[in-house]
C-alpha cells in the first residue's frame, strides 16, 4: 500500500501542509488552478529553514473574513476537482463545529479560519492530496506550544480552544512542547489532518520510503527548521486497512430522514453507510443503520446518528481488519456512434493481477445523455472496449 506520512516536526498549518504536499509531487498546475479560483494566484518557492530546503506557499490573499455560507459557497464554486470540493467542505464543516462548542452558535464568525488565506490553503491542500492518490494517510504525533496567543476574540491560551476542540475527536495524538509561545498548530492545520488521517500511525508497521519533502513555515528562528515533513512509503501489509463500525437500531424514523442521515453521514467522510429492514422488539418493524468509517471519525458520526435519528445508543467496534485491493484508474477510448472518448476504468488489483474492472459510471452517464442513448447501451459499449484493453494486456480479470 502506499501510504503518505505527515510528520509535523514544528508544527502544522495550512500552507505548511500545502507546500509538503507539493514537495513529493502534487500536482502543481492544478493546485494552481483550484487556488486562483478562490483567491488570487499562488506563489510557490524554495526556501531554507535552519538548512532544510522546504516549499513555502503564498496564497497572495487579502485580510478579508467570511461566513461559513461564503466559505461554503467560494469552494463550490471553485475550479477544483469535485473530490477536492467534498473534502474541503468537510474541513470547513469541521471547523464551524469546534468554533460552535467553543464560542456558541450565536458567536460564530469564522474569523481566523474564515479567511482568505485560509480557504486558499484548504482547497489547495485537498486538491494535491487527492492528485497523489494515497491509499492511506498517516499523522504523527503533532508538537503542542504553550503560552498565548491573539485572536478575534481576545487572548487565549496555546494551543488555542478551537485547535484543542478538533483534536478531541481527532483520534491525532500530540506532544506538549516548551516552545516559544508561537502557535505551533493552528485550528486550519488541526481540520486539515484530522480530515486527511486514514490510519493510525502506530498501526503502519514496516515501510519502505519512496519520496520525501518539507512544508515551510512563514518564520525562519534560527536553529529551529520550522517545517512540516511528508513521506510517501510502501507498506508491507497484505492489502489490510483498518476501520471502525458504528451500528444503531431505530424504529421511529421516517425514509425521509433516514436517507438524509444516510447523505450526512457520507458528507462528513463515512466509507459505506447502509440500512438493514430488522424486526426488533414487540414486533415493531425498524432500521438497523451501519457506518464504516475511518477510526478517527469514530466520535463524530456517531454524534451525527444521534443528532439526526435520535438514537439513544451507538454500539462502536473499533479497528476492524478488511481486505483492500490495490486499484488505478485507466483511461480506455471508446467509439460510439463515431464519437471516440476516454472513459476511466478502475481496475482492482490483487497480487499484481488484475481481477475486476469496472467504469467510472458518471462519465459513462454523461456521455449517454449527450448522445441520447441509454445508459445501458454506453455501458455495455465501455465494458466491451475495457475487456478488449485488458486482454491486450495479457492480464484477463478472474
Amino acid at each position: 500500500m502506499r501510504i503518505l506520512v505527515i510528520d509535523p516536526i514544528a508544527g502544522a498549518a495550512g500552507d505548511m501542509l500545502l507546500g509538503g504536499l507539493l514537495a513529493i509531487g502534487a500536482d502543481r498546475e492544478a493546485v494552481t488552478r483550484a487556488m486562483s479560483s478562490v483567491v488570487a494566484e499562488p506563489t510557490f518557492e524554495e526556501v531554507d529553514r535552519a538548512g532544510i530546503r522546504a516549499t513555502r506557499v503564498r496564497t497572495h490573499a487579502t485580510s478579508t473574513h467570511r461566513s461559513l455560507d461564503e466559505v461554503l459557497a467560494r469552494v463550490e464554486g471553485s475550479d477544483a476537482p469535485s473530490g477536492a470540493i467534498a473534502l474541503a467542505r468537510r474541513v470547513f464543516l469541521r471547523l464551524h463545529a469546534a468554533e460552535s462548542r467553543v464560542h456558541g452558535l450565536e458567536h460564530v464568525h469564522f474569523h481566523e479560519v474564515g479567511a482568505d488565506d485560509a480557504i486558499a490553503d484548504v482547497i489547495g491542500a485537498a486538491t494535491a492530496l487527492l492528485s497523489l492518490s494515497p491509499d492511506g494517510v498517516s499523522v504523527l504525533p503533532v508538537p503542542l506550544a504553550q503560552g498565548t496567543v491573539d485572536g478575534a476574540h481576545g487572548t487565549y491560551p496555546l494551543p488555542s480552544p478551537a485547535t484543542v476542540a478538533l483534536l478531541s475527536e481527532s483520534g491525532i495524538e500530540a506532544r506538549l512542547e516548551s516552545g516559544d509561545g508561537t502557535e505551533t498548530l493552528t485550528p486550519t492545520g488541526a481540520a486539515l489532518l484530522a480530515e486527511f488521517q486514514t490510519l493510525p500511525w502506530r498501526a503502519l508497521g514496516h515501510f519502505t520510503v519512496t519520496a520525501a519533502g518539507y512544508g515551510a513555515g512563514t518564520r525562519n528562528p534560527p536553529g529551529r527548521p520550522n517545517v512540516l515533513r511528508t513521506l510517501l512509503v510502501e507498506t508491507r501489509s497484505e492489502h489490510a486497512d483498518s476501520v471502525e463500525v458504528l451500528e444503531t437500531n431505530v424504529d421511529d424514523v421516517t425514509g425521509e430522514v433516514l436517507a438524509h442521515a444516510i447523505a450526512r453521514l457520507m458528507e462528513n467522510g463515512a466509507r459505506d453507510v447502509q440500512a438493514l429492514p430488522a424486526l426488533m422488539k414487540k414486533g415493531r418493524m425498524g432500521f438497523l443503520v451501519r457506518v464504516v468509517c475511518r477510526p478517527g471519525d469514530g466520535p463524530r458520526c456517531a454524534r451525527l446518528l444521534a443528532e439526526e435519528l435520535g438514537t439513544l445508543g451507538v454500539r462502536s467496534i473499533p479497528c476492524v481488519h478488511r481486505l483492500v485491493a490495490d486499484r488505478t484508474v485507466e483511461p480506455v477510448p471508446v467509439t460510439i456512434a463515431g464519437e471516440t472518448r476516454m472513459i476511466g476504468i478502475k481496475h482492482g488489483i490483487l497480487d499484481g493481477k488484475v481481477f475486476t474492472s469496472k467504469p467510472e459510471f458518471e462519465q459513462v452517464r454523461d456521455w449517454a445523455t449527450a448522445l441520447g442513448l441509454p445508459v445501458r447501451v454506453v455501458l455495455r459499449a465501455v465494458e466491451e472496449a475495457a475487456g478488449r484493453r485488458t486482454t491486450e494486456m495479457g492480464d484477463a480479470p478472474r
